[in-house]
This record gives C-alpha cells, structure tokens and sequence, in this order.
C-alpha cells in the first residue's frame, strides 16, 4: 500500500527495496566558511539534467557561532528560495530538511507550501523538525525546552488545516472556525518527520509519512531502520513508509581511494562510494542526499562526475 502512488516527485524517489540520490542546498564546498551562493541555479540545473531527483533546503535564521555546526544553511529564506530553484528548474524535487514547526506558524507554513504545490505541482517534499538552534529560539521568544510539545501541537494544526475543508482548531496557536484555508495542495503532500522531533519512535512511525534520519553508519542504521519498520507495521499494516537520510562527501579524483570517516559522511573515490550506496541500500535507506560542504573539489565538478559514474547505479523510479 502506497498512499502516494500518484505524486509524480514521490514515485521518482521513493520505492520500497530502491535508493535514489539527490544532493544539499547550498551545491558549493564551503566547509565552516559563509557559502557564496553562486551557480545555484546553473547547478541545480545540471543536477536535474544527470538524472538526481531532490535538493533539499534548511530552515535556519541566525549566523550562530556558537552552535555545534555553524553552518548558516543556504542563508536565503527557505521557502521563498525553494521557490525560486524551482522556477528555474523542470521536475526535480525540492525538499524542506527541515520546517522547524516550533519556528513557524502552522497556518503560514500551511499557506506557503501550499502555494508551492499550485505553483510547482507534484514537486515539494515537506520535511519536519522541532529544532536545535537555540539562538533561533531565543530570537523569536520561543522556549527550546518546550520544543517537543510545541512541534506536536503545530504538526496536528498543520495537516488538519491543509487536508480538512473548513476545520475546527482550537489551538494555543490559534483558532479557526467557520473559515478555510485557500488554496488546498493539488495532492497530499509526502511530510517526514526529521530526526526524532523530541518524539518517540512510536509517534513518528504512526503519524509521519516517513523518516528523515542523521548519517551513521550502515550498520547502526540499519538497527534503527529495522526497528521503525516494525512499528510503521504496527501502525499501518503493509504499508511502505520511505527512509531519507543526508551524507556528507568529499569525493576524492581516484576513484579507487578507500573511504576515511569526515564529519557526518566520508572522503572516498566513486568505486568505493558505488559500493557504500549498496550496503546502504540493503540497510533500508530509500533516498540519500549528498551535501558538497567538505568537498575538497568544486561543486561543479563533484556533481559533473557524480551524475555520469553514480546516479546511473541509482537512477530515478520509472513507471
């Protein structure tokens, strides 16, 4: 059973027992440096053109050199440059890695990815998180500690006002009655829980449409994956919910040198990444996106050999 057999990006990506690629926003190697931005479009063009199937984009407010990661994400706003990538490109996915709901008002994310989905038909993956950033919540006056709660109460609101015609919320978000959202998405939009969003493994196996999880490796990804299988069976008898995962890399111009850890992925040559994507594969995981960040070669020319060596291993689902 697939709830999503007719939305034309899902079925591109998602097939239970396949992987398919698709690559991180912003398509540059900046490592801890602020990213340029330049080429995107060019780029995101030329990943289209070798056969990925996503870009996936970050919701992240403030510089903060503070957190773990500095990274700024792909500094724009990620909804309206989602919107902006995907004018400028054809039929390849464009995925939220994540909507950080506590962040945002349900009722706003509601109206803009539904937006997107008139604009842009069939293309928008909603991923969805509780957050980490503590400056951002701090900006904004939202508790961190109460993050968990937050993202409950806004993930509820978000899918009865995209999917119920004149609904009745009675929210600390707000109250809707007598009044409906306009417009509706075209279809259902495929909406994954990242990371475990202070949830339980039992909420996000009833309640997501899948699972975006952090890198590790095989091995213990696939214990995990295991496990959630098995609750979305519970749940949702024979039902596939897909598993999504990023992966940092630094493709290496041999394509024979061996695979060496990096934060969150590894540095290796495209033999060897070939056959990592397989055991990947075997683990479960259904779509990999690679972030460029730590590339030690250009954007341009990682993405160049990625899509003529790699994607043919794992191309996009046909009919």
């Amino acid at each position: 059973m697939n709830p999503f057999e007719n939305h034309k990006s899902y079925k591109r990506m998602y097939k239970e027992g396949e992987l398919t690629l698709g690559l991180h926003i912003p398509l540059e190697n900046y490592r801890f440096a602020t990213p340029t931005m330049e080429q995107q479009v060019e780029l995101s063009q030329l990943a289209e053109k070798l056969g990925f199937t996503s870009l996936w984009f970050r919701d992240v407010l403030l510089e903060d050199p503070n957190f773990g990661d500095p990274a700024v994400g792909q500094i724009y706003d990620m909804m309206i440059y989602m919107t902006y990538l995907a004018s400028q490109t054809k039929e390849i996915a464009l995925g939220t890695a994540a909507a950080v709901l506590p962040l945002r008002h349900p009722l706003r994310v509601a109206k803009e990815i539904a937006t997107l989905d008139q604009l842009f038909p069939e293309r928008l993956l909603l991923g969805v998180s509780s957050g980490d950033r503590r400056a951002d919540f701090a900006a904004l006056g939202v508790s961190h500690e109460k993050r968990g709660e937050a993202f409950i109460e806004a993930f509820q609101y978000l899918i009865k006002v995209l999917y119920n015609e004149f609904p009745s919320i009675r929210s600390s978000r707000g109250n809707i009655h007598a009044a409906n959202l306009v417009p509706k998405p075209a279809k259902r939009i495929p909406t994954f829980i990242t990371g475990y969003a202070q949830q339980d493994m039992e909420w996000f196996a009833e309640h997501g449409d899948g699972w975006m999880y952090y890198p590790r490796s095989p091995k213990y990804q696939q214990v995990t994956i295991e496990r959630w299988r098995e609750l979305v069976n519970h749940f949702h008898p024979h039902t596939f919910k897909p598993f999504t995962q990023p992966m940092h890399l630094d493709l290496a111009e041999n394509p024979n040198e061996g695979p060496q850890p990096i934060r969150l992925g590894f540095r290796l040559g495209r033999n060897h990444l070939i056959d990592l994507l397989h055991v990947y594969k075997e683990t479960g995981v259904n779509h990999l996106f690679f972030a460029l960040f730590d590339s030690e070669r250009p954007a341009e020319e990682v993405i160049q050999e990625l899509g003529e060596e790699v994607v043919p291993h794992f191309p996009a689902i046909e009919e």
